[in-house]
């Protein structure tokens, strides 16, 4: 997902995004991510954004590990989110703690 992004940021020219059916997740997100003013989204489409899933096994230093790189992504997401749709960070980190559509 990031990786499309970082390619969406990139290119010279503005990207438009649609959304046709559902835009969860890292889609909704990458929806958010698109030229302001060129994000368009189809009468019954839904968006669903949410913190980051992930999971961690092992030693309790690599769960750390894996804890410490989740919570860094949401920050990252959290702080593009705010960027991308004008809201201030707080409403952004609240929005997502859970499914919200």
């Amino acid at each position: 997902g990031m990786a499309v992004f970082d390619t969406m940021r990139h290119v010279r020219p503005d990207v438009s995004t649609v959304c046709v059916g559902l835009a969860a997740s890292m889609g909704a997100f990458l929806l958010a991510s698109g030229q302001k003013g060129k994000r368009y989204s189809l009468p019954n489409s839904r968006i669903m954004i949410h913190q980051p899933l992930g999971g961690a096994q092992g030693q309790a230093a690599d769960i750390e590990i894996q804890a410490n790189e989740i919570m860094h992504h949401k920050s990252t997401l959290n702080g593009y989110l705010a960027e991308f749709t004008g809201k201030p960070l707080d409403t952004v980190m609240e929005d997502t703690d859970r499914d919200f559509f």
